[in-house]
């Protein structure tokens, strides 16, 4: 059982019918300061109803809505008097139940086109014409809804926005939610808050304090362990469940020997000595190393080293007597993104470290974040007063090291490793990158190379180094470094680190290669 923090007042629904940009609508809501959530189609009415969002969007989808097997929704939603906007499918589903006709386009439109202003409503008000919208779509329109008027065309789609002001409901053909509609945000707003009439209440400071209070009501006099990793979401849900529970939170830190270089060691200084907060350091790097001995298969790793620290964490965390809660930084990605849109129940992926722990401690979950994207945890860390430095790293995988360790994991092969990634990282703020690039790294290869240091021929190992950017990580584009910043860090990586005579650059997209390279 989780905690789930409600911690918010006006909010929109959005209804996903598969859309690639669901998420997107859910992220420009809440840059606009409203709380949005997103469920499937078949979210029942009953539940919508008693939740009494403010508004719902119908997404879009890659489906035709006269399809067979098209995903529907519930006419019910089109009677029960909350705002509506549908976008692509989502209007096109307004057409067919409200007795207007879909059909296959004859000019299938994609990519940015200009649009057309017929008629100003509420929500394409201050909408400059002839603006650009994104479009991509198959069908449209070609019988209107009852009592619906039409208030904007492209050259190729008649009826490419519609509205019922009466009703509230009003559909665009478009998506607003992508850079490219350059108004697009202008739409939300309009419809956020001249027709549902929203708050701009969904901010990290509120979100704080609610979500203290939330936990100091739900988890008592009781105790609650954290697995404190050092990245971004254990760091701020370590020091956020801390302001409400106080000494009633134990943070246990594992030292895999997987770390990066003084890892462990800043965690532990930055928690106990800023943050007052007790912390169990627990070092079990020989364990973890002993276990992976002649290991190379990537997967065989990760399962190792996963089992490996539940062991480790439940075998600390039973000796925390009163123990009830087990806080996680889940986020909202990992919720939605195991969301059918044909409806199937929530699942949280099993990614993180503690996947399993839960259940077999009978133990309660506390998520806080559960509900937020990373850069509102990040938000919420700023105004938590963590340092920059830890709220603004990159991604690090949960097996560490050993998946940046190509072939056999050493304590010999992580030095290296540690060492030459730490110079990067290093050089990376120095120049003013590292803020400019999703996730940087080094690799180091099964494979050693011939050079020449001094007079001597030497036979060492190879390092790569990868620099990603991206907005989620879904996707991903090899950063363009300046060739001087590449030809420095080559050189003094291989200077300084005694066992490497080789740097190369990975200039590789995501897909079809993935950012990390296990």
């Amino acid at each position: 059982m989780a905690i789930e923090l409600m911690t918010h007042q006006h909010k929109i629904l959005i209804l996903d019918f598969g859309s690639q940009y669901t998420q997107l609508i859910a992220r420009r809501i809440r840059e606009l300061n409203v709380y949005s959530e997103i469920h499937s189609n078949n979210y029942p009415v009953e539940k919508i109803i008693s939740e009494k969002p403010r508004g719902i969007i119908l997404s879009g989808g890659p489906m035709s809505v006269y399809d067979e097997g098209a995903l529907t929704i519930d006419k019910k939603v089109f009677e029960i008097g909350i705002p509506i906007l549908g976008i692509c499918y989502g209007m096109q589903l307004i057409a067919k139940y409200n007795n207007g006709k879909v059909d296959a386009a004859k000019n299938r439109e994609y990519g940015k086109v200009h649009i057309q202003i017929l008629h100003e409503d509420e929500l394409l008000k201050n909408v400059e014409n002839n603006s650009i919208v994104w479009m991509s779509h198959g069908d449209y329109i070609t019988k209107m809804p009852e009592d619906f008027i039409v208030t904007a065309r492209t050259d190729n789609t008649p009826i490419c926005a519609i509205s019922n002001t009466t009703k509230k409901i009003y559909g665009i053909q478009f998506h607003p939610e992508v850079a490219h509609t350059k108004d697009g945000k202008k739409i939300i707003e309009n419809f956020l808050f001249n027709i549902c009439n929203c708050n701009a209440d969904w901010t990290a400071g509120n979100f704080i304090q609610l979500s203290i209070n939330e936990i100091k009501e739900k988890v008592g006099n009781k105790k609650a362990i954290c697995a404190l990793s050092g990245g971004v979401d254990s760091s701020v849900a370590a020091v956020l469940v801390h302001k409400a529970l106080k000494e009633n939170l134990i943070c246990i830190h594992v030292d895999t020997g997987l770390m990066r270089k003084n890892e462990s060691e800043n965690i532990v200084k930055l928690f106990r000595d800023n943050f007052n907060i007790k912390l169990i350091f627990i070092d079990a790097s020989e364990l973890f190393l002993e276990r992976l001995k002649n290991v190379v298969d990537p997967e065989q790793k990760r399962k190792i080293i996963g089992n490996t620290f539940i062991e480790v964490f439940e075998k600390e965390a039973k000796k925390i007597p009163d123990a009830e809660f087990l806080v996680q930084g889940t986020l909202y990605p990992d919720v939605i993104e195991s969301v059918s849109v044909k409806g199937a129940s929530v699942t949280i992926k099993t990614h993180h470290n503690v996947g399993g722990l839960p259940e077999k401690m009978n133990l309660k979950l506390i998520e806080p974040f559960r509900e937020l994207f990373k850069d509102e945890v990040r938000a919420i860390g700023r105004e938590l007063g963590l340092p920059e430095m830890f709220i603004n790293r990159h991604p690090f995988p949960g097996p560490g090291l050993a998946v940046r360790v190509l072939g056999e994991v050493t304590k010999e092969r992580l030095d290296l490793l540690r060492e030459a990634d730490d110079i990067f990282i290093n050089l990376l703020h120095e120049d003013g990158y590292y803020e400019k690039i999703w996730q940087a790294f080094a690799v180091l290869l099964p494979v050693q190379s011939v050079g020449v240091m001094g007079d001597a021929r030497t036979y060492e190992n190879v390092l790569a180094l990868r620099a990603v950017s991206s907005t989620d990580g879904m996707t991903a584009d090899w950063f363009r470094f300046d060739h001087d910043f590449l030809e420095k860090a080559a050189n003094k990586i291989i200077r300084s680190v005694k066992g490497i005579n080789r740097v190369v650059y990975d200039i590789s997209s995501k897909p079809p290669s993935t950012i990390e390279w296990e």
